[in-house]
């Protein structure tokens, strides 16, 4: 195996896990969102991701990510909701003023 083949092999390595790293936060985002939703009586519609960049927060890098979400509290009116992590912790989930 020369230097090159090593190299493509820890390159592949370790594009595949940053991928099921991302991954693994979209589905956190959605476990935390329908709880959230839950929690304050409302229905989640759908979920997006915004962006994902590297980030070096708390001297560590890691991926922030932005997620939209669309949510309804009576059933007729949608609104638009944004969550923001770092990895899998959660920074700040903003709502938009809603009808109860």
């Amino acid at each position: 195996m020369t230097l090159l083949e090593l190299v493509t092999w820890l390159s592949i390595g370790f594009v595949s896990y940053q991928f099921w790293r991302i991954r693994g936060i979209s589905e956190y985002v959605n476990v935390y969102l329908q709880q959230y939703c839950e929690t304050n009586q409302l229905q989640l519609l759908s979920i997006a991701r915004n962006k994902t960049r590297l980030s070096f927060k708390y001297a560590k890098p890691d991926w922030l990510s932005s997620y939209y979400f669309e949510f309804s509290s009576d059933g007729k009116n949608r609104y638009t909701g944004e969550v923001q992590l770092i990895g899998s912790r959660v920074l700040a989930t903003t709502l938009p003023p809603y009808k109860i």
